[in-house]
């Protein structure tokens, strides 16, 4: 594999991630991450600009079962403050009250008698007249473990907070995902930055970094990409026709980054038992 090191601009500065910086520094669990995992997460940073360093994106697996890609706490909120497009949010819990009715609240209050349901949250645009709601169940995203026992309700309405955003803003959060909607235990995440040690090379070339992304990629982006498609059971004969190209090989790299967040989209939703549709 490459270990060529990728350049990423975001909101607290530049970074630059390779393969063995990501294995050495950014892997949480004891897992031995692979080299499609490796890429797919230094795609999600590029594209997303996130910084995996203050943990605004996590790499996590635990002994064999297929990593996770999950980004930081407050990644989110902190992301749609700055949309200038986003006038806002409301959010609370779906409860079955103590009349067995059902009642939306905002907030995250349950009373004894009472039974959480789901969570919900509703996205304020100013381009759009009415908001984008969304609604989680509590049945769904239920992992019974850490935070969630001991507050369900602040955890479930965090997934219809980030779920709603995800609506409301695609661009912003493509590709993104908490690890609330995942199947993580957030209390194994490490929260201190990371700081790392050894001296890194750094391109300062801004325009040679710039024209990489038109450039084709290597055989082994192709082949993380073909791996993707036989895993997810996408038809080969319709991610060319999207892309339209005539084969993986002549891809540009910024053509890769779209298509490796896709997949990789489909193949998280798919560890969730949902049936996704395919946005390549």
């Amino acid at each position: 594999m490459s270990e060529a090191l990728t350049v990423i601009q975001t909101d607290h500065g530049e970074v630059s991630l390779s393969p063995a910086i990501v294995r050495k520094f950014l892997v949480n669990g004891q897992g031995n991450v692979t080299d499609s995992e490796i890429t797919m997460f230094i795609a999600l940073c590029k594209y997303q600009n996130l910084n995996p360093f203050l943990r605004e994106a996590y790499l996590v697996k635990f002994g064999s079962a297929a990593a996770t890609i999950v980004t930081g706490k407050e990644v989110f909120t902190k992301r749609a403050s700055k949309i200038e497009k986003c006038e806002g949010w409301e959010a609370g819990i779906t409860i079955i009250n103590a009349e067995k009715k059902l009642e939306r609240r905002t907030g995250t209050l349950v009373l004894p008698l009472e039974t959480l349901v789901g969570g919900w949250c509703k996205v304020y645009r100013k381009d759009w007249k009415v908001p984008v709601s969304h609604e989680v169940s509590m049945a769904e995203f239920d992992k019974k473990q850490s935070s969630w026992k001991t507050m369900p309700a602040t955890m479930i309405r965090k997934v219809a907070i980030v779920s709603g955003l995800r609506d409301a803003f695609p661009e912003d959060f493509q590709g993104m995902y908490d690890s609330v909607e995942m199947p993580v235990d957030v209390t194994k995440l490490e929260n201190n930055p990371v700081v790392v040690t050894e001296p890194q090379e750094v391109i300062e070339d801004v325009e040679e970094m710039e024209d990489v992304t038109n450039k084709k990629i290597d055989a082994t982006k192709a082949a993380v990409i073909k791996g993707l498609l036989k895993e997810t059971n996408t038809s080969a004969l319709q991610f060319l026709k999207f892309y339209e190209i005539e084969k993986v090989e002549v891809m540009t790299n910024e053509i890769f980054i779209k298509a490796m967040l896709a997949l990789s989209k489909k193949k998280e939703l798919a560890t969730k038992n949902t049936v996704p549709t395919l946005d390549i």
